[in-house]
Parts: structure tokens; C-alpha cells; sequence
């Protein structure tokens, strides 16, 4: 079942930056000439790209505006004239230049490619071509190829062998305009373009057998009457219309929105485009999105977003609207709706109708006793069980199969919800509806969550690829079904792995670029299991720099912080205990996962103990305080049970974050809370 989107604010910019493209771009008229001729290479602009390199950062062209020279080096794996070149490239590296390799070859494996690039002493960032859009644009023929760009224009002034590039990047670097279009013939290997010349083929893609049926199912869903995105895209004419911007998003991979990398992990309701979807559609643009023969598929379709995309709810809860104003910033509003069920069920999926998507950061919420009477609030020390959430770009909250959770008879429904005002004041009204497991056909397993937190993160003023880790280790056996990354505007990259008890790691999921707009729950088409003994680890870059657009302040150092202008590192987990079922439950091992929170936030050398240096972030310095006291055997660290003993020595964890010295990482619910089977008396376990 599809996870709808459902906000606009990713596509309102795409349309943005779309509609400048067609103003001021005139697209290739198919692939570029296959030999460096002059001419043809004083004519050619590159448009932008955005690829992943061999460490799973993203990387994307027109990002480097600021910069005055970069360079693509056109790489091809354990290539004898690569290696002979390297030095020559990173001497281009050392004038100055923002040096990237392209690899378009077909079939190279990132770990091959990132130790041939280390062993020939390339640090530079190697970028995966695996569609060949990049290099068929660029007109590459050989390994070893060098083009020079000038980002004042996005021309390139120079392409050819390494030997003539020194000049051209020196009277960038220099400020000065390259007179003449230099062009030498590069020597590296032949990289084979199965697509190259085959233009007249790309004019015969039909548009109602190959693309009307693509667009239907990757993006009708969102542009269509009534759906998030800012223009519809159901007919041959707007598709026309919007080609240029299409072929754009697609080759900056902001759209479809699907952030996960294509050469990790599979996953259920995958969104993206297929790599042959991909180079049909952008072909079929670049041969001037012809119409063919046949009838419009979509003309025949009347489209209408619903409301309630997974159908009618059988329960509707009304969050009290809340007036925003146009500016300032807003506390976390935490309202308690009375719970109106008068016995309890197994949930299997909640979805949220929200009235205005841009003023919400997110939406998080949980079921706690009491009577839970309107106008009353709760924290979330008081929340049990997790009923979902929304932020930007989330849809709907789908258990996997045979799971569920259960929500007890009257109390309240809590709600976390977190407002960021844009420049104009409007009011925000919010309904969630639940949706149950008929009864008699109750799950087997329940859904747990459990958020993996650093909150001791400090991101340097300026930086654009500050790293930062951490994880959760589990003493039970557990399958793992879903992926949560979560951060705010500097987020840069994520990844989620496991590392086995016998050390080799696994990566579940990577994210190059991510993204504030789209923040998906990412569910895996196979569970994993955690053997008891393992740590699944989060790795995390953050972009404070000013080549990141979205950045609010880059001369500023950031610490955790629950608004949109600091930052977070969360990544949630989805699953289950291998030895719980609805009928036999162990809350008792979650609560030992979250007792191991703190030391999987700082332990940055993954060996299960706090050293000093570790200690950063106002809750750090807190614990240097005490270092000494706690450091029982003196062995120049911090264990768990040494922690778990000195923890009666530390301020109260409500202190703690009241003082900031531990922002409290239930500002996500971490923990799915015990949901007792039917005939079971009701259990609440806090989250945080």
C-alpha cells in the first residue's frame, strides 16, 4: 500500500527552480558530439546533476556557484592513465579547484572504486554515473578526460588530457576570462554509451505506451487535482509543458522523492524511478517530448486526490486548531484529546489531514491515562504507546504485516506537534484518523519504535561534511522492518547499518542527500535480523556551509535543539523482539535498549565505553564534571554499569533538559510502548 505524500513544500520548489530553468535553458538536442571538437565545446553549458560518490555523499553541480573553477575528471576503475594523472589531478585540487570524478562506466562497484581511487591517491569525491546521463551530456568518450568549467556560466573552457587544464583552472582561479576554448584528446580507455547516437530511437518512444503509464503511477499521485503538488501533471499538454523541469528534478534526484540510494537495500512502496524509467523519460525530453501516435491515456482518467487515502477511518480524532502567527518562534504545542473508544483494538495504520502542510515541522503522538480531557497537556515521560506521527513529505503510518498496536479504551490521545511559522499568519487544523485490524483477525507481533538519538552533536560553523554516529545495542534477538531518518536543514547524509557480533557490518540504508521536505519511513521488502549482540549504527553528515541553500546561519556552530534553525540526529527503528508475541510481551527489553540511549549517543569509537574525549555538547561537559567519581576502576572510561550507578549523581533527566545540558530525545517518542493483548489489563510504559 502506498505511502501518499503529503505536503507541497519539495514540490513548490522544484517548481520554482523549474519554471528559471525553462526561462533562461535550452536543452541539448540530443548527446553531445563523441570527439572534443572545439566548437562543439565552447557551445556546451552543463546542466546540473546531482550523483553520489564513494562514500555515499551527494554532490550537485550548481551548488558550486561560488566557486571559480571545477573540474570533472572522467574516471574509469584500476584505469593504468588514471592512475598515471592522478598527481597532475590533484595538483588541479591544490589551485584551488573543486575537483570531481565522474564515473560512467557500467557495472563499477563502490568499494572496488574507492580503493583504487585511494590507492592512487585521488581524494577527491568519485560520482556515480549509473544512468550515463552525466557523461552522454558531457560528451565523454575516454577515461581520463578532463573538463573545465567556469561556474559563472556553467560553460566548459577546457576538455582534453590533464596536461592542459593547469592553465585554464590558473586564469579562472585568477579572476581572468579564458580567451580561447582549449581542446586536446584525452588517452585514457574507451568508456562504452550503449545510448550515445541513438537520437531518432529516442523520437520514437511512444508517450502513450512508455510515458503516459510512467507518469501515471511515479508522480500522478502527487500532481493531480487536489494533490501536494504545485501543478498537474495529467495530459500530454502539461507534461510537454513541464518537460524541461522534469528532465531537471530528475537529473538533481529531487523527484520522485525517494531518497534512498538505488545500490543499497530494497524496499517496500518504492517510489523511484526505475534506472531504464529514468533514461526513457529523460530521453524522450531531450528528442523534444514528442507526441506519437495513439490516444492519451490520462485524458481518459478523471483524477482526484481523496481525503482519506487509505479509505474512511474508523476512528476520526480532532486536534484544537491553533492560530500561527507570520513570525517568531513557537514552543511545542502538546494538547490531550479525550479518547473516545470504549474498548480497546489492534491499530494498523493512522494518516493525518492537515490544513495548512507548511507551517507543520511535525507530529508526533501517543496514547496516556487519565480522562483525558480536552484543553490538557502531557510530556512525553507520560506517553505510552506510539500511534504515528507527520512531518514533511510522510504520509501514511502502515504496521507491516501481522504487526500492530494496540490502543487501550478511554484515557487520551497526547500529541507532540511542532509549528515553524513561514511570513503570514494562518490557523492550523489537524485531524488523524485511525484504522483497525477487524476483530478476530488481530496481529500476531507488536509494532515497536525506538529512536537512535545523538544529542550531544556539534556542527561546526562552515562545515560541509561534519560527520557524527551513533547506535542502539541489543542484548535480545529482533527483526528490524523500518527506517526513520530524521534531522533538520543541515542534515547532509544518512546511513543505517548493522554491526554483527563477529564485527562485519551491514548496510540496511543510504541516504546521499537528506532532504527536510520528504522525511519517509523507509520499510524494508525483507526484515532484518539483529542477532542479540549486534548495534545498529546511524551515520550522519551535516551541511553547515553556504553551498547548502537551505541552510539558515552558516556562521554559526549547532548544537541539538528542538527548532527548525538547530539541529537533530534521529534515526527510528521499526521492530519486533524475536521472542515477544501480542500474547506474550517484554517490556522489560525495551527498557533495557533505552538504558543503553546514552552511551550509544556518544560512544563514538563504537567500543561500548565513554572516554573523555567523547564527552562534547553541554551534556558531555556534565559528565566530565563527575568523571573521575564515576570512572570506578579507573581504567580511563566510562562503562554502562558504571553510568547506570552514577546516573543518582547527575541532575534529573527534566533538569537536565530544562538546563539543555540533555535535550530530551523524546521530543520524538523513542519507544512503541507495551500494547496488552485484548484480554490483558492496560499497561502504559513511558517513552522518555
Amino acid at each position: 500500500m502506498k505511502r501518499l505524500r503529503t505536503t507541497g513544500a519539495a514540490c513548490a520548489a522544484a517548481l520554482v527552480a523549474g519554471l528559471g530553468y525553462l526561462a533562461v535553458t535550452t536543452l541539448a538536442a540530443g548527446p553531445a558530439q563523441a570527439s572534443p571538437d572545439v566548437a562543439a565545446t565552447a557551445a556546451l553549458k552543463v546542466d546540473d546533476f546531482m550523483l553520489a560518490d564513494q562514500n555515499f555523499l551527494a554532490h550537485q553541480l550548481h551548488r558550486l556557484k561560488a566557486e571559480k573553477a571545477v573540474v570533472l575528471f572522467s574516471y574509469a576503475n584500476a584505469d593504468a592513465q588514471v592512475k598515471r594523472d592522478a598527481s597532475a589531478i590533484m595538483a588541479l585540487k591544490a589551485a584551488g579547484a573543486e575537483v570531481w570524478g565522474i564515473d560512467s562506466v557500467l557495472g563499477e562497484k563502490r568499494e572496488a572504486v574507492a580503493a583504487s581511487a585511494r590507492a592512487a591517491g585521488l581524494n577527491i569525491p568519485i560520482l556515480f554515473d549509473y544512468e550515463q546521463l552525466v557523461g552522454e551530456q558531457l560528451g565523454v568518450t575516454r577515461s581520463a578526460e578532463v573538463l573545465v568549467l567556469n561556474p559563472r556560466s556553467w560553460k566548459v573552457v577546457y576538455r582534453g588530457g590533464v596536461e592542459g587544464a593547469r592553465a585554464a583552472v590558473d586564469s579562472l582561479m585568477a579572476g581572468k576570462a579564458v580567451a580561447q576554448v582549449a581542446s586536446t584528446q584525452a588517452t585514457g580507455s574507451l568508456i562504452a554509451f550503449p545510448e550515445r547516437g541513438r537520437t531518432q530511437d529516442f523520437a520514437k518512444i511512444s508517450y502513450a505506451h512508455s510515458i503516459a503509464p510512467m507518469i501515471q503511477q511515479k508522480c500522478v499521485t502527487c500532481h493531480q487535482p487536489g494533490g501536494i503538488g504545485p501543478m498537474q501533471l495529467t495530459s500530454f499538454e502539461q507534461i510537454q509543458k513541464f518537460s524541461p523541469m522534469i528532465r531537471e528534478v530528475i537529473r538533481t534526484h529531487r523527484m520522485p522523492p525517494f531518497l534512498a540510494d538505488e545500490t543499497v537495500g530494497h524496499f517496500m512502496d518504492d517510489e523511484r524511478l526505475s534506472p531504464t524509467q529514468i533514461k526513457t523519460l529523460v530521453h524522450w525530453i531531450e528528442a523534444g517530448s514528442p507526441r506519437g501516435a495513439g490516444a492519451d491515456p490520462l485524458a481518459k482518467i478523471k483524477f482526484q486526490a481523496v481525503d482519506w487515502p487509505l479509505g474512511k477511518p474508523d476512528v476520526v480524532v480532532d486536534v484544537p486548531a491553533v492560530e500561527i502567527a507570520a513570525t517568531g518562534v513557537m514552543e511545542y504545542q502538546r494538547p490531550v484529546v479525550k479518547n473516545v473508544m470504549t474498548e480497546g483494538r489492534w491499530m494498523k495504520a493512522t494518516t493525518f489531514r492537515v490544513s495548512d502542510k507548511a507551517v507543520v515541522h511535525h507530529i508526533l503522538t501517543g496514547v496516556v491515562d487519565g480522562d483525558g480531557g480536552v484543553n490538557k497537556t502531557a510530556t512525553e515521560t507520560e506517553w505510552g504507546a506510539s500511534l504515528g506521527g507527520y512531518g514533511p513529505g510522510r504520509g501514511s503510518n502502515l504496521s507491516p504485516k501481522d504487526m500492530g498496536t494496540w490502543v487501550p479504551p478511554s484515557g487520551g490521545i497526547a500529541f507532540q506537534n511542532h509549528y515553524t511559522p513561514y511570513g503570514k499568519p494562518t490557523t492550523i487544523k489537524t485531524q488523524m484518523g485511525l484504522y483497525f485490524y477487524p476483530k478476530g483477525e488481530e496481529p500476531k507481533y507488536v509494532m515497536r519504535t525506538m529512536g537512535i538519538f545523538d544529542f550531544s552533536i556539534v556542527i561546526p560553523a562552515g562545515e560541509e561534511f561534519h560527520q557524527e554516529i551513533a547506535y542502539l545495542p541489543f542484548a535480545h534477538d529482533a527483526v528490524v522492518y523500518g527506517i526513520t531518518p530524521h534531522a533538520h536543514h543541515r542534515g547532509g547524509s544518512s546511513s543505517t547499518s548493522i554491526r554483527y557480533p563477529d564485527g562485519h557490518e551491514e548496510m540496511l540504508i543510504a541516504l546521499p542527500r537528506y532532504d527536510f521536505n520528504w522525511q519517509y519511513e523507509y520499510f524494508l521488502k525483507t526484515p532484518k535480523l539483529v542477532p542479540a549482540g549486534s548495534k545498529v549504527i546511524t551515520r550522519w553528515t551535516f551541511d553547515n556551509s553556504t553551498r547548502n541553500p537551505d541552510n539558515p546561519d552558516a556562521t554559526k556552530t549547532v548544537f541539538w535543539g528542538e527548532q527548525s534553525s538547530e539541529e537533530m540526529l534521529a534515526t527510528y527503528l521499526h521492530y519486533r523482539w524475536v521472542d515477544e508475541n501480542v500474547k506474550h510481551q517484554l517490556p522489560e527489553y525495551d527498557k533495557q535498549l533505552q538504558a543503553s540511549l546514552f552511551i550509544g549517543a556518544m560512544d563514538d569509537n563504537l567500543d561500548g565505553k565513554l572516554q573523555m574525549g567523547e564527552l562534547k555538547s553541554k551534556s558531555g561537559e556534565m559528565i566530565k564534571k563527575y568523571f573521575a567519581i564515576i570512572d570506578k576502576n579507573k581504567d580511563g572510561s566510562i562503562d554502562p554499569t558504571e553510568f547506570a550507578a552514577a546516573q543518582k549523581l547527575l541532575p534529573s533527566r527534566r533538569k537536565q533538559a530544562s538546563d539543555g545540558i540533555v535535550e530530551t530525545p523524546a521530543a520524538k517518542p523513542a519507544v512503541t510502548a507495551t500494547q496488552p493483548a485484548p484480554e490483558a489489563k492496560p499497561v502504559t510504559t513511558a517513552s522518555r
